[in-house]
């Protein structure tokens, strides 16, 4: 076996697996009590297309029913295309993982019906994986053949690897040429024909996948095409990583979906010459987004993130990183993780050291990464945080919201970033993905162009944070070596220059947007809270002015804003947030969906089409003590800043330069 050696596996096996046994023989169940089904063709196609497309959550799948798939949510039954052909994704992808922990367990427990189930999985998938004919259609995606794109291909024959990995000395020569010949060699082979020249996270499972079956099957042109061929796993290492550590596609999840990729092969090819586990990259991999935990234990959802993708439960890679590395940094993200669970699981139990240290849980902590684009402000005593979201565009997987920002107050998250649901869902590209659906400014009701913001002036002195950042858009983005689609608006933007600046106090976040906007264009600066917004006395309702993706926007009201204008949102089990609009225009407030979409939150946009627009939004943080009074006026290119709170009163000028924003106290008693 090349996974672990008879030393390694006696080990494992002196260990009380009792627990661990219980939940594979429980997590296989619908593969273990059912006749072993495989496609008989190319009927198989995605797995994200099995969403609700009114909610937005996944469909209840369920073995005996592959032509009615039901909603969880209120138990609609959806028939037909694009649900049966994602139904037999989900087999496939039950059939593979099956493969690998049953031969697991037949180790485990010496019991043969496993490694029959896993004999049997293995041999019907040779039989038929060489007329599985090529299928696809799958945005930004290469085709596939048990499945519809080379990613799924990749996902499952992973599994199907390392699964024959555990089983192989069971099987006859004629078993093992079968397996070898029709299902791992002709799935590497058509991997590598379709394994495009980019950058990405699916490039990385690719590779990895055909590198793994390189290793079994003792293929060295396989593992050279895996690791050093240009877009191999050392070419994604090398130049995938931006700044401090962050994959540049921007999503955490992704970041870690790429890693747990390359985290498969490295578990075969340790201890060898070819692991990668010393290229530096690797262990900026595992540690830079650990800095980046919300005051609400989750990570944020920046672009493509699916809900629940957020929490951190990353167990296979950080039991093997804390073995590995003995970082105090991993003990803590293990620390987090078992908050919620047991150790009892495979990974502790093949890849993690016996006992763990005493860790403290990851706690959010106060980041500036100038170059990944992300800042994040904390208050500790009041378990504030704000994040500004200043990357560069990241490709396939961004969400064009450059200058976005997300709020949590009292450990809650009431100005957040929703991500999205199952891409197959209407709602994905339809609503989730834009601009109008983040805190942030949309053109015209445009998505962005990609962009690269920059970073004006950072300060942190005195319990206060100063960021200046802008986004300029008459700069020509310099592109990106990933395949994408546009979704965006050149025109709209067109000269377009959006300077965001916050200020942070802790029990306030003081931000102010600058817009140059040459060609009078529709501007809308948005902010969506996770509350009930009360009706301003000057409002009146209105039918939506909308289109795109906030077309579906109801319970639409508009008032005039000038001057101050103090709105109120009352949020499930805290005191009312207040925010203080400072501005002229218009204020175009309604509902649209959260995520999942089964409840609303509240939608505010600040509407203008001036050449030159100035506009601040005071954040009142404290649930204990309101703000009192709030002022904004500007004299040239300085905002004069008044705020009173329990008898305290803060007089704060900001002057705005072409380098930076500079922060004084003018008064504070």
């Amino acid at each position: 076996m090349l996974q672990f050696s008879s030393e390694e596996m006696t080990k494992i096996k002196t260990k009380d697996c009792s627990a661990i046994i219980d939940n594979l023989i429980q997590n296989n169940q619908t593969v273990l009590t059912s006749e072993t089904l495989v496609p008989p063709d190319s009927r198989a196609t995605w797995n994200l297309y099995y969403f609700c497309p009114e909610h937005g959550v996944r469909l209840d799948w369920q073995r005996n029913s592959p032509l009615e798939h039901r909603c969880p949510v209120d138990g609609k039954v959806f028939t037909g295309e694009p649900y049966d052909g994602a139904w037999w994704r989900w087999l496939n992808g039950l059939n593979s993982k099956a493969c690998n922990e049953l031969g697991l367990l037949w180790h485990l427990t010496g019991e043969q019906q496993y490694l029959a189930k896993v004999r049997d999985i293995l041999m019907a998938y040779a039989d038929h994986y060489p007329d599985y004919e090529e299928h696809g259609g799958i945005p930004y995606n290469g085709p596939g053949k048990a499945n519809a794109q080379t990613l799924c291909e990749a996902n499952c024959h992973m599994d199907f690897a390392r699964g024959y990995d555990f089983v192989r000395e069971a099987l006859t020569e004629a078993e093992r040429g079968h397996i070898e010949q029709n299902l791992l060699r002709e799935g590497a082979e058509f991997m590598m024909q379709h394994r495009s020249d980019q950058l990405h996270n699916h490039e990385m499972k690719i590779s990895s996948t055909i590198g793994v079956i390189g290793l079994l099957l003792d293929e060295q042109r396989f593992i050279d095409f895996a690791v050093n061929s240009p877009y191999g796993l050392r070419y994604q290492l090398e130049h995938g990583i931006i700044g401090e550590g962050l994959w540049f596609e921007g999503s955490i999840h992704y970041h870690y979906y790429a890693l747990q990729a390359l985290m498969g092969y490295e578990m075969m090819a340790r201890g060898s010459e070819y692991s990668l586990k010393d290229h530096p990259s690797f262990f900026q991999m595992l540690a830079f987004p650990l800095q980046l935990v919300q005051i609400d234990g989750r990570f944020p959802r920046l672009n493509d993130c699916i809900a629940g993708q957020e929490v951190l439960t990353h167990s296979h890679l950080f039991e093997y990183a804390y073995s590995e590395f003995k970082h105090p940094l991993f003990a803590s993200a293990l620390a987090s993780i078992y908050q919620n669970k047991s150790r009892d699981n495979i990974d502790a139990l093949l890849y993690g050291v016996e006992e763990l240290p005493a860790a403290e849980p990851l706690a959010t902590q106060p980041i500036h990464a100038p170059d990944v684009g992300i800042t994040i402000c904390k208050d500790q005593q009041r378990s504030n945080m704000l994040l500004v979201k200043h990357t560069p565009y990241g490709g396939e997987h961004d969400h064009y919201d450059r200058l976005g920002i997300i709020i949590c107050r009292d450990g809650k998250e009431i100005l957040p970033d929703l991500g999205t649901t199952g891409y197959g869902a209407e709602l994905h590209y339809g609503y989730y993905k834009n601009t109008v659906t983040h805190n942030t400014l949309a053109v015209n009701q445009q998505n962005q162009p990609p962009a690269i913001p920059q970073v004006l002036s950072f300060e942190e002195h005195d319990g206060v944070t100063c960021l200046d950042t802008i986004v300029d858009w008459s700069k020509a983005h310099p592109g990106l070596d990933s395949h994408t689609l546009v979704q965006w608006d050149e025109d709209a933007y067109r000269d377009v220059t959006f300077r965001r600046s916050v200020i942070w106090l802790g029990h306030t976040a003081i931000e102010i947007n600058q817009v140059e906007n040459p060609h009078a264009q529709q501007l809308d600066l948005v902010w969506h809270v996770r509350g009930q917004h009360q009706v301003h006395p000057a409002a009146v309702e209105c039918d939506n002015p909308l289109q795109g993706p906030l077309a579906r926007m109801t319970d639409c009201k508009v008032q005039p804003v000038s001057g101050v204008s103090a709105q109120q949102f009352d949020i499930e089990g805290q005191a009312p947030y207040h925010c203080y609009v400072v501005a002229q225009g218009e204020l175009l407030t309604g509902q649209a969906p959260d995520n999942p979409a089964t409840s609303n939150l509240s939608y505010m946009l600040l509407r203008s089409k001036n050449t030159h627009y100035k506009a601040a939004v005071i954040h009142d943080l404290d649930s204990a003590r309101a703000l009192e009074n709030v002022d904004v006026q500007w004299v040239g290119d300085s905002a004069y800043i008044s705020l009173s709170r329990g008898g305290e009163a803060h007089s704060i000028k900001v002057a705005f330069t072409d380098s930076g924003m500079e922060y004084h106290v003018l008064r504070h008693d």
